[in-house]
């Protein structure tokens, strides 16, 4: 597992940070913010230098969102013991699926700029390279001589987590021993700020961000805006076990779903989210009893909180108020096409080490959402099945099962 996120530019300090309930957000440093932005504050990935990854002329070549994907595809491929190109498995049979949901965004604006300041004859003719959403995985691929599966899944804020289902299928098919995948995204920049306030989803607590993003509190206006990357090495049981790999944990359900609604607003109740879990546990034999925690998408908006919350209790029935129900994005933020593939690892994390990390900033109860939330404390206990639940603009639902390893 690799990440690069606002709490840390590695899995153990942002895993550190979350156990801790740290907040990442802050005011915007990345573009000169002005009163006449109603949000000025995001979770941005703090000195990040990819140095030791890229040499300087990657760095210059290769938009932010691709070098977060590279930086923690590389450590994704350490802690996997694949530093370089695995050489027991044909090159045919190593691939690489990665979400994002946006793109090279940050170059987008600044060589739409060039263009209507300087003219067509200075955009740089590395734009193109630079901006479309693909380029993440085909770097990747370059770098590690992957040529299995390779393509970019854009699916906004389900982006990554639809990455790791198809890279899941594609090991479950047969069409790949190995897969790097998860999803990219770093879009903090002034065209996605102005967008995102514009349409009322951003909260606007800029005296107090590190208390702005809270999920399923009563109180919450909106989310945060967050940059960063999670990958992961999956791989077949087969291959793990034959080169004596340290498993973390087993994807083990992928379930997916469109709410067929509204281009922005959850449907009502849930439906399509508790139709992706079920899905999900259906896929992996699982039944809703199995179920101990959910890192719940929680963005911190009023609508898709109740709405997650109310598909858990449709589909849980009674049980829900068993479960422990979790956003993470009260400490990183909401990474977009990230999202998943950060949650993921969590997820993960959260199985192999019975600890789940506190939904802090909870201030006020809502009727609405009246699960146990974690809220402002970490929770200790064995977690042997969980799911990662990422829900995306246009209706798009996915949910992930994944279940703690045991030989």
């Amino acid at each position: 597992m690799g990440l690069v996120t606002p709490l840390g530019k590695t899995v153990a300090e942002t895993w550190d940070a979350l156990v801790r309930g740290v907040s990442g957000a802050a005011p915007i440093t990345l573009f000169e913010t002005t009163d006449e932005f109603a949000t000025r504050f995001a979770c941005e990935v703090k000195d990040f230098d990819p140095s030791h990854e890229l040499d300087p002329k990657e760095i210059r070549r290769f938009d932010r969102f691709a070098q977060f994907a590279l930086v923690a595809a590389a450590e994704a491929m350490s802690s996997a013991g694949l530093a370089e190109r695995p050489t027991d498995v044909p090159p045919e049979r190593f691939g690489v699926i990665l979400g994002t949901g946006i793109g090279g965004i940050a170059t987008f604006e600044e060589q739409t700029r060039t263009l209507l300041e300087k003219g067509p004859k200075r955009v740089s003719p590395f734009f193109v390279p630079m901006f479309i959403p693909d380029i993440a995985p085909g770097l990747i691929s370059i770098r590690y001589c992957a040529k299995g599966p390779n393509y970019t899944t854009v699916s906004a804020c389900a982006s990554s987590a639809h990455a790791i289902g198809s890279a899941f299928r594609a090991i479950g098919r047969g069409e790949a021993d190995i897969m790097i995948t998860g999803g990219t995204e770093a879009t903090i920049t002034p065209l996605t700020v102005a967008g995102f306030a514009s349409m009322k989803a951003l909260s606007t607590r800029n005296d107090s961000p590190q208390t702005a993003s809270r999920p399923f509190d009563a109180t919450r206006d909106g989310f945060v805006l967050g940059e960063g990357a999670g990958c992961l090495v999956l791989e077949s049981l087969e291959y793990a076990e034959r080169r004596g790999a340290e498993i973390v944990a087993e994807v083990v359900g992928y379930g997916q779903s469109a709410d067929a609604y509204h281009i922005t607003a959850p449907a009502p109740g849930g439906t399509g989210a508790q139709l992706a879990m079920r899905l999900a546990l259906e896929d992996g034999g699982l039944t809703p009893d199995d179920v101990v925690y959910i890192n719940a998408h929680g963005t911190s908006t009023p609508h898709n909180d109740a709405a997650e919350t109310a598909a858990i209790k449709s589909l849980f029935s009674d049980a829900a108020y068993r479960l422990v129900v979790g956003s993470t994005k009260s400490m990183t933020g909401h990474l977009l096409g990230a999202a998943g593939g950060v949650e993921t690892i969590v997820t993960a994390l959260v199985c192999k080490h019975g600890v789940i990390p506190p939904t802090i900033n909870f201030t006020t109860p809502d009727p609405a959402c009246d699960l146990n939330y974690a809220h402002n404390q970490k929770v200790l206990g064995s977690v042997d099945v969980a799911l990662s639940n990422s829900f995306g603009f246009g209706g798009h639902n996915v949910s992930l099962a994944i279940r703690r390893w045991e030989n």
